[in-house]
């Protein structure tokens, strides 16, 4: 297998950037009509609020940690917990957010891989 072959990726902590957001990081991959965003979210971690995407399915995975959040209607009070291996939609004009993470045993980190269709704009360049 060619390791510089552009359309294989492998996990690289070095890969992660730091977002505008304490104790986030992500690393983004995106195709034509699909975008990864890999998140590796300090346990704890604040800057998560209530949003929608008008443009954008949302498939969000949980690999390592937990998410705590709110998904619906913009007012439910109603959370939701999910662990590793547990999955989430965000169809186009769902509400979701207003997260809390918590990290796992080992790292102390929450780990989601998300799903845009089409790709987000804002996170094409990582």
């Amino acid at each position: 297998m060619n390791l510089t072959d552009q359309f294989c990726h492998f996990f690289d902590a070095e890969a992660f950037k730091e977002t505008d957001r304490p104790g986030f990081h992500r690393s983004v991959i995106t195709g034509e009509n699909l975008q990864l965003c890999f998140w590796r979210i300090e346990g704890g971690a604040q800057g998560s609020f209530m949003h929608k995407h008008d443009d954008h399915e949302q498939l969000g995975i949980v690999a390592r940690g937990k998410l705590d959040f709110r998904i619906g209607d913009k007012e439910t009070e109603e959370r939701v917990t999910i662990g590793a291996n547990q999955v989430y939609l965000a169809p186009r004009g769902i509400w979701h957010g207003d997260s809390n993470f918590i990290g796992d045993d080992e790292l102390g980190e929450c780990w989601i891989l998300d799903v845009f269709s089409p790709p987000r704009d804002d996170l094409r360049n990582g």
